[in-house]
């Protein structure tokens, strides 16, 4: 297997061990649809949280979570549209859009967790 895609997945269980140590509760890994991929979907109470990773092993040009464009983001949103379609369950859940960005090595990464990192409205003024 490809380095960068062991590095992702590598990534992806070091934050959900991270956001899972600080109170919040996986619902799927990896959900995949026709329109992209949600990284992690978690809950906290009654907010659904959709948590998009990013490692880069040096911060330059911005660092992982600068690399998230708006074309991106609006990939996420039509995702997570599709997911709480499939999913009614969470069709009242109000929606978090959340980051998490890894650089370093990682075996001991830096990581930064921005939440609230854009909005569903942030997607429509553009």
């Amino acid at each position: 297997m490809a380095q960068h895609i062991d590095n992702g997945r590598t990534a992806e269980t070091l934050a959900r061990h991270f956001l899972t140590e600080r109170g919040l509760t996986v619902v799927t890994t990896n959900y995949r649809c026709r329109f992209g991929e949600l990284d992690l979907v978690m809950r906290q109470a009654e907010l659904l949280i959709i948590v998009e990773i990013r490692y880069r092993h040096q911060a330059t040009f911005g660092g992982p979570i600068a690399s998230i464009s708006a074309a991106k983001q609006r990939k996420i949103a039509i995702a997570t549209q599709h997911f709480i379609r499939r999913y009614p369950a969470y069709r009242d859940a109000p929606v978090r859009f959340d980051v998490v960005g890894l650089s370093g090595t990682l075996h001991k990464p830096d990581i930064h967790w921005i939440t609230g990192a854009f909005t569903m409205d942030d997607l429509t003024d553009t």
